[in-house]
């Protein structure tokens, strides 16, 4: 028996978790380059909007702007407070950075094309949403700061408060489809992508995520005029770099989503022959740049909201809507008898 199990793990050490080590790898090295670059995109998309010509000095282009703000942050001091908890302090960011990363496990490339194909891969990408707050909080209780944990709070209440209307949207497309397998919902898209008949949902998952990412004009919990960067107000160096990696790759999480849920994930948009020849990875990368590009579209076009419009948009607003429309397609779905098999 115990050459049993020491061969099995012998199997397991040498073909198994080296493909596992590989599968995060393909997916998380280019997904690092993707959130450095995507600071890049928003300056220039930015400066585009402002007559601006943005950075052009790093590099040609200004291309190894990203690296250069990483370098920057990694040579800088890591300063804690004196009065901070440490062990909280340092974890937070940690936290909010490793979020944004394993998330990506459940996200489908291609048919077949997924770290782990899992069954409930929609209701772990809800759980890992609803974790990255306490990231948020972490930093601003441990930092000992009253300004920072005004920030953590407000982010609190913003997260959560958009947090409902997204489960109820996510609710509305699991009715569409019978599954809460994120594969299942793409292919249950081949013949219209749920944006047409779920467009109102599609809106709210759209603006929620702004609001879910603290992006602007939801940006409350960093206003420069009232709290100078909010909850993370105390950190310095590569510890904010973290806090900034995250924030952009759940950016990128919430485009990969909306890309998924509503846009048809890898499906070619036209169906005929010179389009289906592209790689369903490249439509689903195009999608994802689109919607990363309304998150900077919007950012350039909007003020930022106050916090009690921001309250009332959610709980008076969205909440309602999300909860209208659930009803509503659920019973078109039961008068047409469209209710798809797996939710029988």
């Amino acid at each position: 028996m115990d050459n049993l199990w020491a061969g099995a793990g012998h199997v397991f050490w040498a073909y198994v978790w080296p493909t596992h080590i590989l599968q995060v790898l393909f997916v998380a090295v280019p997904l690092l380059v993707a959130i450095a670059y995507y600071t890049y995109f928003e300056r220039k998309v930015l400066a585009y909007s402002q007559l601006r010509k943005g950075p052009n000095v790093v590099g040609p282009l200004g291309l190894l702007q990203p690296f250069a703000d990483g370098l920057k942050l990694l040579l800088k001091e890591t300063i804690v407070p004196s009065g901070a908890n440490r062990i909280v302090f340092v974890a937070a960011p940690m936290i909010t950075f490793s979020l944004a990363l394993v998330a990506w496990a459940v996200i489908p490339f291609d048919v077949g094309v997924v770290i782990a194909n899992i069954n409930v891969g929609i209701l772990y990408l809800f759980a890992i949403s609803s974790l990255s707050v306490y990231g948020i909080i972490m930093a601003g209780w441990a930092s000992n700061s009253r300004y920072a944990f005004l920030g953590a709070l407000r982010s609190a209440a913003q997260m959560v408060s958009y947090e409902v209307s997204i489960g109820f949207v996510l609710v509305t497309v699991l009715l569409c489809v019978g599954s809460l397998n994120l594969t299942d919902i793409v292919l249950a898209q081949r013949h219209v992508w749920f944006v047409i008949p779920l467009l109102p949902m599609a809106v709210v998952f759209f603006v929620s995520g702004l609001a879910e990412t603290n992006r602007a004009p939801f940006d409350l919990p960093e206003g420069e005029s009232e709290l100078v960067a909010g909850f993370h107000v105390e950190y310095s160096a590569m510890s904010f770099g973290l806090f900034f990696l995250g924030e952009y790759g759940n950016m990128i999480l919430m485009s990969a989503m909306t890309s998924i849920l509503f846009l048809g994930g890898w499906l070619s948009p036209i169906p005929l022959e010179p389009f289906t020849w592209i790689p369903g990875p490249l439509w689903l990368l195009a999608k994802i740049l689109f919607v990363m590009f309304c998150f900077l579209w919007v950012r350039a076009t909007f003020p930022r909201f106050r916090y009690d419009q921001l309250m009332r948009l959610g709980w008076k607003v969205f909440l309602p809507l999300s909860l209208f429309w659930l009803v509503l397609t659920a019973g078109v779905l039961t008068a047409t008898g469209w209710v798809p098999a797996h939710a029988g």
